[in-house]
């Protein structure tokens, strides 16, 4: 743990009065959270944080840049800090911590001991024992590589309630553990070694970007399983230019059970921003399985302007500036980063997947091909900016009448037809759902009055026919030619949205499986459905295609070998 060079001073009422107040130190996360926040703004690059839970002791060690003995001996002060002088600061913030609490916070609830060494050949090191009002009681020099050791022992020791109303010792060593992998995912570039009573507990290797780091935090998630999205922003107002970084989890691969993975980070610091959030939500809407919920890490770096931390105590929560501007473009950039192109091709898959599919797959009877493949629709709109003429697909066979295989420049992919078709059709219901005249009624019997209010809230015009009798004389374009056209009206009566009924109207009106299809009506389908904007998934979250790569099958074939040696020669 460590301060900025800048020598460290008291601030003055005015500063104190405008910071939002709140005790900031109330769990072993937090002690670790603000000693880790300082290594941070010191410069560090390698943090050790030790926990003794028993003793409830930490101690975090850093390389940053250190502290000399006159800003050893202030920084344990009430509201002391380097990082602000004014009430202006406060609109410029740049680092994580800033308001000269926490050091002091701490002395008031703990034994509270620094060992610091600034940076520099003739700097010496000093060792700080602090009262709890954070004075020092006394000091030595210290043989100490360049660098801060904190050690904060006994902590609410003189509070022995306040222990007993903490959450168990358990539950507080996995907020720690989230803490430290939050602020990993941040500051990709750190080195952490965390012990626990001395021996190892979990280390995090460093990385580029949080691209890197979310696959040491979630083990089942590959790094081959995620998508980096980097783009520079300018807002059109304050002509400030910002990036918008995102990791998320490509829908056919890793998604979570609860939306725990949904995390927004705004200059360094992970924050609760529920707007944002609904914006990645919304974002992954049909492409994810029902009750499924995406991994995706967003990090906003901006003007220090643009944001008020002063609206939770913890820095938790902010206020950020043109708000609606970020939503635009974080959806914009999801749905980019969601897209196929020729950057964004995936990796090979496991052959055990392959084996899986193919077993799944089922010889369904014969289906009537409900539409023309070969007649190329109106496209929906893209983004010009993706190079996807770039994917060249050519459909060679079709599996089971089931899978379509397509060639690619390096390898093969797998494509299942109807999810494929499916994919398309929705997307095109949303770009133009429209509902047609039936020029002889549907009558219907037996609906409920749920059911009635249900078609009428997707505008499909429905009329009393006599005793439980419900003349439908309107439909959804694309289910006009159908023969199951009534059927399909008393699913779309089941309940739900307007999304909704668009997702069961592709699915009943796409191709089914077991379907034989010509090597034309194939491509077609590939050339409509590569251009999608969600080509991932099928708006039930089900993965649509399965990638062979080349490599992969040249390694899977042995074609690496020397043939004189694999005979034996």
């Amino acid at each position: 743990m460590s301060l900025s060079s800048t020598d460290i001073q008291s601030l003055p009422a005015d500063v104190v009065n405008r910071i939002a107040a709140g005790e900031v130190i109330d769990s072993l996360a937090a002690v670790v959270r603000e000693l880790v926040e300082n290594s941070l703004d010191a410069g560090a690059t390698r943090i050790v944080v030790s926990l003794l839970p028993d003793l409830w002791r930490v101690q975090v060690a850093d390389n940053g840049c250190g502290m000399d003995l006159t800003n050893l001996q202030l920084c344990a002060k009430a509201h002391s800090t380097s990082k602000i002088r004014s009430s202006d600061d406060l609109w410029k913030i740049t680092s994580l911590g800033f308001r000269g609490e926490a050091l002091h916070g701490l002395a008031q609830l703990a034994n509270l001991e620094i060992l610091s060494r600034p940076q520099g050949e003739d700097s010496a090191g000093w060792r700080i024992v602090y009262d709890r009002e954070g004075e020092v009681v006394s000091r030595e020099t210290a043989a100490i590589a360049p660098g801060t050791i904190v050690t904060v022992g006994d902590i609410f020791g003189d509070w022995l309630l306040r222990r007993k109303s903490l959450p168990a010792m358990t539950q507080q060593l996995k907020a720690v553990q989230a803490t430290i992998h939050q602020i990993a995912l941040c500051h990709p570039r750190i080195i952490w070694q965390v012990l626990q009573n001395g021996r190892p507990w979990f280390n995090l290797s460093p990385g580029t970007t949080a691209q890197q780091i979310v696959p040491q935090i979630l083990r089942r998630v590959r790094e081959t399983d995620l998508q980096l999205w980097q783009q520079e922003v300018i807002e059109e107002t304050s002509k400030i230019e910002s990036q918008l970084e995102l990791v998320i989890g490509l829908p056919d691969r890793c998604h979570r059970r609860k939306p725990d993975w949904v995390k927004v980070a705004v200059n360094g610091r992970l924050v609760r921003s529920q707007p944002l959030e609904q914006t990645i939500l919304a974002g992954f809407a049909r492409t994810l399985p029902r009750d499924r919920y995406p991994v995706c890490f967003l990090h906003l770096t901006t003007d220090p302007s643009n944001i008020d931390w002063n609206r939770h105590p913890a820095k938790a929560e902010i206020y950020l500036q043109n708000l609606d501007f970020w939503r635009s473009e974080i959806g914009n950039a999801i749905a980019s980063a969601l897209r196929i192109n020729a950057e964004t091709l995936p990796e090979t898959l496991h052959n055990q997947r392959v084996t899986n599919l193919i077993k799944a797959s089922e010889n369904k009877g014969q289906y009537q091909v409900s539409r023309d493949l070969q007649t190329k629709p109106k496209p929906s709109a893209i983004d010009k900016t993706n190079d996807i003429s770039l994917i060249e697909l050519r459909a060679v066979g079709q599996v089971n009448k089931t899978y379509i295989i397509a060639e690619h420049s390096s390898g093969a992919w797998l494509i299942e037809q109807h999810i494929a078709h499916e994919r398309v059709l929705y997307e095109q219901l949303q770009d133009g759902w429209q509902i047609v005249p039936l020029k002889t009624p549907i009558v219907l019997n037996d609906l409920t009055t749920a059911q009635v209010e249900q078609l009428e809230r997707i505008n499909i015009e429905i009329e009393p026919f006599g005793d439980r009798l419900w003349a439908i004389r309107s439909i959804p374009a694309m289910l006009q030619m159908r023969e199951d056209c009534s059927e399909a009206i008393l699913e779309l009566s089941l309940g739900g949205d307007l999304q909704t009924a668009q997702v069961a109207t592709a699915c009943r009106s796409a191709i089914r499986n077991g379907t034989p299809l010509s090597l034309p009506e194939m491509q077609t389908l590939l050339d409509e459905w590569k251009n999608t904007r969600n080509p991932r998934t099928c708006p039930h979250g089900r993965p649509i295609y399965l990638p062979l790569e080349e490599t992969s099958l040249a390694r899977f074939f042995r074609r690496h070998w020397v043939i004189g040696k694999s005979h034996g020669i």
